[in-house]
């Protein structure tokens, strides 16, 4: 039996190896950490979470609930080791992410199928099946080799919010709340701002000192991660309506909504770490400790980590790839995961997943099963890549915006339980194929 080979030991790249084993063919799968770590990476195992620990909604009302469900009924190594390591966030699904990469790098690494090979690879493979799942901080030599595949390379940039300890927080002015009392009503830490706190951090998070871009980098922000500072230029009233919002919380020393908010999301199961939600920043990291500390609650927070910028890279596939994920001008070659325009841990996953069981279709049968129904979110993620608009393509979230409408008018929350219920169905008899 032939040996798949995969590029990158991310949600994508596992998920691939995962799904590949699981249909008995042997992976052999390359990932540059530990002996080379991203400006962006601290970890040193795989499936390493960076933006943020949360893998957003868990219900069927949002598409991202949708998504983890199918993966879910798909046997995803993902969501797995998610459901092993989660930790209380409301009504979503967030994780504990060093156990949420010790867990996957441990099912990774003992399996019999997968040869798990550290070093980084700057050249693509010239023979035999590849997947590349190398990510949105695809290291330069690897993305130059891409290029003289691909003709072209594009990319924005991300930014990383901070995190603090929690013993340094104030919690004579936090007070815990889940929004509409959601989960266990006290799964988030919220910092209340009146209206003079709020216009005056307003002020100095638009005057603050940013970190400087060099003139030949077009930066370009995926609206899902833009810096809170990029928000808050574009009008004084925008972060109440963004990640400061107060709708849905009640600070208990007044019994009144806050003017504004910020939310606290735990980043482990013992929380004493806290995430500021929403709050991706490029300010230095003096400003960010200036700036963030204005917050009531946070005056004297300690810092775990600070904001920062990196690279996002993506190919145009569009013009690339066949809806299988397949290169057009070389189908022995696969991308999955952030690489190819897919934004989001569960849809890297999503991509991963349907990378190597197509992967494996080639190996095993000389061709890849059928791609899920665009009436999947599976399907209708995958479809969005692969026919969006070449000329403007941009990294997008899965949503129901991108799933074939339903007939006739239907109030929203209705419509998305109907959409909700035919992809499950859809996926079930697509499922049936692959056992077939």
């Amino acid at each position: 039996m032939k040996t798949l080979t995969i590029i990158g030991g991310g949600l994508a790249g596992c998920e691939a190896a995962w799904q590949a084993t699981e249909r008995g063919i042997p992976v052999t799968l390359h990932e540059m950490k530990p002996e080379k770590l991203s400006p962006a990476h601290h970890l040193p195992g795989l499936a390493e979470l960076v933006c943020s620990n949360s893998l957003r909604g868990d219900s069927l009302d949002n598409a991202v609930g949708l998504l983890k469900e199918e993966l879910r009924r798909c046997g995803s190594l993902i969501m797995e080791a998610a459901e092993a390591t989660r930790v209380p966030a409301g009504g979503a699904l967030a994780v504990d992410r060093q156990l949420f990469s010790e867990y996957v790098t441990a099912r990774i690494s003992t399996h019999p199928l997968i040869s798990l090979e550290p070093g980084e690879i700057v050249q693509i493979p010239a023979d035999g099946t590849v997947i590349i799942a190398s990510g949105p901080l695809t290291s330069d030599a690897l993305a130059a080799s891409l290029s003289g595949l691909t003709g072209e390379r594009l990319y924005f940039y991300d930014a990383i919010a901070p995190i603090v300890a929690a013993d340094s927080l104030d919690m004579t002015k936090v007070f815990a709340a889940s929004r509409y009392g959601k989960g266990d009503g006290d799964d988030y830490l919220n910092c209340p701002l009146n209206e003079a706190e709020y216009l005056a951090f307003v002020a100095e998070l638009v005057a603050a000192e940013k970190v400087a871009t060099r003139d030949f980098e077009k930066i370009v922000h995926f609206e899902g991660c833009m810096p809170v500072e990029s928000m808050a230029e574009r009008g004084v009233e925008t972060l109440r309506f963004g990640p400061m919002k107060p709708v849905g919380l009640t600070d208990p020393r007044t019994g009144l909504e806050p003017h504004a908010v910020i939310q606290l999301r735990a980043e482990n199961r013992d929380k004493t770490m806290f995430n500021l939600v929403g709050f991706q920043t490029k300010l230095t990291w003096p400003e960010q400790r200036r700036v963030f500390r204005m917050i009531p609650g946070l005056e004297g927070a300690e810092f775990i980590r600070l904001g920062s910028m990196h690279r996002n890279t993506f190919i145009n596939s569009p013009s690339l790839l066949l809806p299988t994920q397949q290169l057009k001008s070389a189908p022995r070659l696969f991308f999955a995961g952030q690489i190819t325009g897919v934004e989001g841990y569960v849809e890297s996953a999503g991509s991963g997943f349907l990378a190597g069981i197509s992967a494996a279709g080639v190996i095993a049968h000389g061709h890849p099963p059928a791609a899920p129904p665009p009436e999947t979110a599976l399907g209708a993620l995958i479809a969005h890549i692969t026919n969006a608009d070449a000329r403007h393509f941009q990294p997008m979230n899965v949503n129901y915006g991108l799933f074939p409408d339903l007939p006739g008018r239907i109030p929203k929350k209705e419509k998305r339980q109907k959409l909700a219920e035919r992809a499950l169905l859809a996926l079930d008899e697509w499922r049936a194929t692959l056992v077939a």
